[in-house]
């Protein structure tokens, strides 16, 4: 499924020409991951070819929209986000042990962690090698946000220190891990279309805002989807003990002065031995019918809220309306 079909657009002419565009950013992708070497042209092709919303490179594309989108520049950095996000998902899915992607076996299910690893480094090579050809400014930008990309998993790695609030460790997480690279994209697409600075700083602040709560969004959708709309088995992030917004609001609910019994059982589960299919299938069923993720889901929408009030700035027309209803549709999702 494409971002286009997931979210589709109002205006046909705006409409046609990211679909155009995203069928050439398409073609780039998979030349940008073609290798000479068997193993790794397998192995980075593989979630190329397992497919994908491509949201990161529409929003360069949409954001782009505000000033010359048809600049050659627009659809390398579009290529350029895609492929740091795809090199991500190879690491995430290792540090996870997350067995699916996309519907399909992880790669390190099929490869092994090394190989699949390795992969993902391949892919942020390509990534830099691409972004080297859009100037100094780029380089500098991919660059920091793969620093708060590296921060963001190491800090979900490592988990808050005793004297941190945990949510709001949380929260720093996604904005460093999912946030960052979300709003590079928006920022990408308006910087290689020439617009004005200001025009810039508000679509990146933005995608900041959109960023965590697409993840919040993800959380509600991990716990209320079936595995196959979703291409990750459920609740695997309770099977690792990866944290996650409804858990984290469990925990300080269980320990607060208002915890039920309820409550209290259900921490007692998650941190239990999940590592049963049948057994984690229930903790994900019970957690499903929890307030905590009615909560999360509130969360998510507050901040897609607080996304487009960044818009305000913008002259109306199709391209803000469009970028409104990205917004409303990723939070849409855990509805």
């Amino acid at each position: 499924m494409t971002s286009l079909t997931a979210f589709p657009l109002a205006d046909p002419d705006l409409a046609e020409r990211l679909a155009l565009r995203l069928a050439l950013v398409e073609e780039r992708l998979r030349d940008a991951v073609t290798n000479v070497d068997p193993l790794a042209d397998d192995a980075s092709r593989h979630l190329v070819n397992a497919g994908g919303k491509r949201l990161r490179p529409l929003l360069t594309l949409l954001a782009a929209e505000l000033g010359d989108g048809s600049r050659r520049e627009v659809v390398d950095a579009a290529v350029v986000v895609e492929l740091t996000h795809l090199a991500t998902l190879y690491h995430d899915d290792v540090m996870d042990s997350a067995p699916l992607r996309r519907g399909a076996p992880a790669a390190h299910e099929v490869w092994g962690n090394s190989v699949a690893i390795l992969t993902g480094d391949l892919l942020f090579a390509r990534a830099s090698a691409t972004v080297a050809g859009l100037g100094p400014d780029a380089v500098r930008i991919q660059a920091a946000t793969f620093e708060r990309l590296c921060l963001g998993q190491l800090h979900e790695t490592v988990g808050p220190r005793p004297e941190d609030d945990k949510v709001a460790h949380y929260l720093q997480v996604l904005a460093d891990k999912t946030a960052s690279l979300i709003a590079t994209s928006a920022r990408f697409g308006a910087m290689f279309a020439g617009c004005r600075p200001d025009v810039v700083a508000t679509v990146t602040g933005f995608g900041e805002k959109i960023g965590v709560a697409f993840q919040l969004a993800d959380d509600v959708i991990d716990l209320t989807s079936d595995g196959d709309v979703t291409g990750k088995t459920p609740g695997t992030d309770l099977r690792e003990r990866v944290p996650t917004m409804p858990a984290l609001l469990l925990r300080a609910r269980a320990a607060g002065p208002d915890a039920t019994d309820a409550d209290r059982r259900l921490v007692a589960v998650l941190d239990g031995d999940l590592s049963d299919d049948g057994d984690l299938a229930e903790a994900v069923a019970a957690l499903r019918v929890h307030p905590v993720v009615g909560e999360t889901r509130d969360r998510a929408v507050a901040l897609a809220q607080a996304a487009v009030r960044e818009l305000d700035p913008l002259p109306a027309g199709p391209v803000k309306d469009a970028l409104v209803s990205f917004a409303d549709a990723l939070v849409d999702r855990a509805s």
